[in-house]
């Protein structure tokens, strides 16, 4: 009779546990609705920063992981400075950050074709060394890196020279950016740029 209650008791306990992790699961219905200030930039195709001038970044597609640690770059650690960015994410709870991510991850693009100005045979020589952490193709597994197949030439430029000056902190890429002079980056971007697969534009 006693373990027929106790029994009774751990599974009302973990009964209880299971509702509040569904209540705390990633919504991405909720996550569209809190990206709708995002879209402003990352949904219209080719949309620019004013200075300095580089192309919005793609996030349609990339891993949620990732999309919860950038955004919380942006106002826990200083790792990311952009005014936009912060206004942005300020205000947000954690929840907020994974429902966006949730959102944002889960497109996927095919058959892209992105115009580039550097040579992205030698980039893909370059981007060697990138592989371990981005994928061969920039398409990687590991969801606590981010893929770049697809993304902006002009983005990838920018942020692997902030790497390299330390604007950007990250030991690793720090480190990785240090190897590569100004045409090595612009070569790597085009090659990642190039892709055919990869990330895209959030839809409006």
């Amino acid at each position: 009779m006693r373990t027929v209650k106790y029994m009774g008791l751990l599974a009302l306990l973990l009964g209880g546990f299971a509702s509040l992790d569904a209540v705390a699961a990633d919504d991405a219905d909720e996550g569209r609705k809190r990206a709708q200030t995002c879209e402003g930039c990352h949904a219209i195709e080719g949309y620019s920063n004013a200075f300095p001038a580089y192309q919005v970044p793609r996030i349609g597609g990339q891993h949620a992981e990732y999309v919860v640690s950038a955004l919380k770059s942006y106002q826990q650690n200083g790792s990311r400075v952009h005014g936009s960015m912060e206004g942005n994410s300020a205000g947000l709870s954690e929840q907020d950050y994974r429902n966006i991510a949730a959102y944002v991850s889960k497109f996927r693009g095919l058959g892209l074709k992105n115009p580039v100005s550097g040579n992205a045979v030698k980039g893909k020589e370059k981007a060697g060394m990138c592989a371990g952490c981005h994928g061969e193709d920039g398409n990687t597994l590991d969801v606590n890196n981010p893929r770049l197949a697809g993304q902006h030439e002009s983005y990838l430029i920018k942020a692997l020279k902030e790497y390299k000056s330390g604007a950007r902190k990250s030991p690793v890429m720090n480190g990785m950016s240090a190897m590569l002079d100004d045409s090595d980056i612009v070569d790597v971007a085009a090659y990642y740029a190039s892709q055919s697969k990869g990330l895209v534009t959030l839809p409006r």
